[in-house]
């Protein structure tokens, strides 16, 4: 034992030595971090073995660049490498741990956008083991510092050093080459980061990332109006026609989109100790004038909110990786839904938002989508203890809201985004009405807790709307975003529906949110089309009996009897009416049977659904990198001129009191007088809103 002992610090006695200690030490602890803090889906021995193996190419190459310099700089070189690769492990596990993804560059370069809430929410997701992952860089410091090893300071040759370098890349040839017989085409198929990480390792990743995002940046400018052709021949290909039943019903009125944060279906009908979560939702789902979807999934990638907003207003995808708002909301040219209802029906559009203006960059994505006002958090009083989380709390922002919503010219456009039902799910006491789950997770627990309370804001808006005569006059659209709970937190899931465990079927229809379409004297019921968030626009545009046949829009009209109820997830899963792909699973869409070994037909018929998908993403991403709604032109649309709108406080201000068609307002209908008194509340915050100032 000795002996050997000696020989090991013999051995950490030389620079190779202290070199292949590190180097292992640093594999040992990604290897942890994979194992421990990611969700990776690794299934077999040979996606087993690749894990392991893939932490060490990257080590080997990165570490080894200490090898070129002399000395006990040589060392800490070593360490201080380790260190960075260390911080970037760290990160990455925050993030994932948030998002269920891996950090890019493209987020990386949107973080100004997020960085005030990403920092909040990331102080609220540490956990004392993530801190793990700089073990064996103090080891190795404390081992260097108390002289434990001997600083080898004979000249390391540069064609040793080498020699370490091309072995590096040899390993991750073959790490390459094995993990391409495991899953082919990884690099040019996959929708899925985890995928690359799972087979590669993180490194491995972040070079892929940033090869693709410069990429984007080269097809950008590469790009030409001969990439329109197979876009158009596309759209033209799966147009789904209107249905003449609902095609034109909603003409001339208001359109007011509640957007549900981080709301998710299985909410609705759902109880905690006998309380209903959502009883004034459940209400209007079950309504006989709400068409409501009970097979609608969300589709956002990395950028969350921001995808779905994507999809809302453009019918486009967001990015597979970063956000679209964020990369190219102020770049790019858009034929979206604000302008479109301008220019078309003479619509008034406004967005509205209790935080900074600037968050996923909608100050200026905005302006590029036309919307007339967007009235962020600096248009509203400053009320005690009125924020949470995400900004402004959710009874207090709808209620504010009125004082806006009551002078927009009708008809108009109006979508309001509510925050508190967002992670980390932060709630006072004298606002929670009902007791959380108690799955043990403390994560999940208080998720039904924020529901509740914007289930309550969502009622005491509705009650408003009844009371100044709105709700007669305007389609409702109420969706959730995304996903609450991510697929990290199955123990707590399983707990939810009272199964000892989920598998990949359970995951996918997890990822259900709703959507609902209310308005007198439509004629509704629970619809059971299956679809998504890019299908949202195709559905009210024909609601409003405008012919979208020419539009460049990835979704199709939910009410069409040609829908092909095809859902693509972002990372390239699908959902079906008949079968479903998760995770590389897949299921019977009915039953949630799994089918282990699909046959010879069903093979053929989940590889032409995969073709339509991966063409589907792929196109619209085309869209997106390539800004080709540059060179199209869409009769009677003007391209959206961001110049001519401003979100300045005063200027939009003044522009709401001197529009010309302020006649048309709810406000001015009433004598001139506000609303807002007609809006109930029982927030505690508000108990002396007389003292509530908005600005002039």
């Amino acid at each position: 034992m000795n002996a050997a002992l000696k020989k090991i610090r013999r051995g950490l006695n030389t620079k190779l030595g202290f070199f292949i200690f590190t180097v292992l030490l640093f594999a040992i602890k990604s290897y942890w971090a994979y194992k421990t803090k990611f969700n990776l889906g690794v299934k077999g021995t040979v996606q087993q073995f690749l894990l392991a193996f893939n932490t060490l190419p990257a080590a080997i190459i990165l570490i080894g660049i200490a090898l070129y310099f002399r000395g006990r700089l040589s060392y800490w070189l070593m360490c201080l490498i380790n260190f960075l690769l260390s911080t970037w492990l760290f990160a990455n596990i925050l993030y994932y741990r948030e998002f269920s993804d891996f950090i890019t560059f493209n987020v990386i370069k949107g973080s100004g956008a997020t960085s005030n809430n990403l920092g909040k929410s990331f102080l609220g997701i540490m956990r004392p083991s993530d801190f793990g992952v700089y073990v064996d860089v103090i080891i190795i410091v404390l081992i260097l510092l108390f002289h434990v090893v001997r600083v080898d300071m004979r000249y390391f040759k540069i064609r040793y050093a080498t020699t370490i370098t091309v072995i590096g890349f040899a390993l991750f040839g073959a790490n390459l080459g094995m993990a391409e017989s495991n899953r082919s085409q990884l690099l040019t198929r996959t929708f899925d980061n985890n995928y690359i990480v799972k087979y590669l390792g993180l490194e491995a990743y972040t070079v892929y990332d940033g090869v693709k995002t410069t990429h984007s940046s080269a097809v950008k400018a590469k790009a030409s109006a001969r990439d329109m052709a197979p876009v158009q021949r596309w759209i033209k290909k799966n147009y789904a026609g209107p249905n003449i039943q609902y095609y034109g019903k909603a003409k001339g009125k208001n359109i007011i989109i509640i957007h549900l944060e981080s709301f998710q279906q299985f909410l609705i009908d759902y109880k905690v100790n006998g309380q209903e979560v959502t009883p004034n939702l459940n209400k209007l789902y079950h309504a006989d004038n709400t068409l409501s979807f009970d097979n609608f999934f969300h589709q956002v990638g990395q950028g969350k909110t921001a995808d779905a907003e994507m999809m809302l207003e453009n019918s486009l995808f967001g990015l597979p990786e970063g956000s679209a708002m964020v990369t190219d909301g102020t770049t790019n040219t858009f034929q979206s839904a604000p302008a479109l209802l301008h220019q078309k029906l003479g619509y008034t559009t406004a967005s509205f938002h209790g935080d900074v203006p600037s968050f996923w960059n909608r100050d200026n994505a905005y302006k590029s989508f036309g919307y007339d006002y967007f009235f962020s958090k600096q248009y509203y009083p400053t009320t005690k203890d009125g924020e949470v989380g995400y900004g402004m709390k959710d009874k207090i922002f709808l209620k504010d809201s009125a004082n806006y919503l009551d002078q927009l010219p009708q008809p108009f456009y109006a979508k309001l985004i509510t925050v508190t039902n967002h992670y980390p799910y932060l709630l006072d006491k004298k606002n929670k009405s009902i007791d959380a789950l108690k799955t043990g997770d403390d994560t999940v627990d208080p998720y039904v807790q924020t529901a509740h309370y914007l289930d309550q804001s969502v009622g005491e808006l509705l009650n408003y709307l009844d009371k100044t005569g709105l709700r007669k006059n305007s389609v409702l659209v109420l969706y959730g975003d995304h996903y609450g709970i991510s697929n990290n937190h199955q123990p707590a899931i399983a707990k939810i529906f009272n199964k000892k465990s989920v598998n990949n079927y359970d995951l996918a229809m997890f990822q259900k949110v709703p959507f609902m379409i209310n308005m007198d004297g439509l004629k509704g019921g629970v619809n059971h089309t299956y679809g998504g968030e890019i299908d949202v626009l195709p559905t009210l545009e024909d609601l409003l009996g405008i012919s979208s046949n020419k539009y460049i829009q990835f979704g199709q009209d939910l009410l069409s009897k040609k829908n092909n109820q095809i859902v693509p997830f972002r990372n390239g899963d699908w959902v079906t009416p008949k079968y479903t792909k998760y995770n590389g699973d897949y299921y019977y869409s009915k039953s949630g049977k799994q089918i282990k070994k699909l046959s010879a037909s069903q093979k053929k018929q989940t590889d032409k659904i995969q073709k339509w998908v991966t063409t589907d993403l792929g196109l619209s991403d085309k869209v997106m990198n390539g800004d080709l709604l540059r060179f199209y032109k869409l009769p009677g649309f003007k391209k959206v001129d961001k110049k001519s709108y401003s979100y300045n406080l005063q200027k939009a201000l003044k522009k709401l009191k001197t529009d010309k068609k302020r006649k048309n307002s709810v406000r001015a209908q009433n004598g001139n007088k506000s609303t807002v008194n007609d809006y109930s509340t029982d927030a505690p915050e508000l108990e002396n809103s007389s003292s509530q100032k908005f600005p002039k």
